[in-house]
């Protein structure tokens, strides 16, 4: 059972929602607005919060960012937008999934199952007292925290995860298909998404692809995290 917050305007496709969310045993809070959704989720917990892009008060995307201010929530989008561009800038402003409408009551449980496997595993599976040390990274998965030259880095949850994931195997050469599914607990998916994180996570450490410094890709094959070079200064 999770606790799930559903943001949506349209009153149709709100009932629905709750009440097959409700019928799953979830627990379920509703708001039709933006506002009315940061609200919620700064006086309660959510485990999960369903984000519809077409606000009557504000566009979804901005309220997700708003929402990213915040908190580090699992948030799924839930949009009539199919445009690829669109997605990206989704999943770039902190998404964790998303869902193009319309869609079946099978594929939301699906898609929220997945969700909150991820969440619940990178919550649990690390030991209180290791802290990661690579390079001029430092990694401390309990507090989620990482840092980079000891300035602190601004990451979001699934950007934590990944750097987090491939920091505990330095240098190693990590195939695509186990980001999948060990960082998004996906079997397949799309590459799209590995890569939008990953030019993410290399603007926040001060590299770029071309001119990487601990993320490496390895056309055809995965990425590897690794230290610079000796001798390469610090960003």
């Amino acid at each position: 059972m999770a606790s799930v917050l559903v943001v949506e305007d349209d009153q149709f496709v709100r009932s629905a929602l709750i009440r097959h969310l409700t019928d799953a045993a979830h627990t379920v809070r509703s708001v039709g607005t933006a506002l009315e959704a940061l609200r919620e989720v700064a006086h309660f917990r959510f485990d999960v919060v369903i984000l519809d892009l077409g606000l009557p008060d504000l566009d979804g995307s901005e309220a997700l960012k708003m929402l990213r201010g915040i908190t580090d929530v699992p948030v799924i989008i839930a949009t009539a937008r199919d445009d690829e561009a669109e997605i990206v800038r989704l999943l770039n402003a902190g998404a964790d999934d998303y869902l193009t409408k319309p869609f079946s009551v099978e594929h939301l449980s699906a898609r929220m199952a997945a969700v909150l496997r991820r969440a619940r595993s990178f919550a649990g599976e690390t030991p209180p007292s290791t802290v990661i040390r690579v390079g001029g990274l430092t990694v401390d998965p309990t507090r989620r925290q990482a840092e980079l030259d000891g300035a602190r880095l601004d990451l979001t949850r699934r950007e934590f995860d990944l750097l987090a994931f491939l920091a505990g195997r330095p240098g190693v050469v990590v195939p695509r298909r186990e980001l999948l599914a060990e960082v998004w607990q996906q079997s397949y998916g799309d590459d799209q998404t590995i890569d939008v994180h990953l030019s993410w996570l290399r603007r926040k450490l001060g590299e770029t692809a071309a001119r990487p410094r601990y993320l490496h890709t390895l056309r055809g094959v995965g990425v590897k995290l690794e230290p610079p070079a000796e001798g390469e200064p610090p960003r």
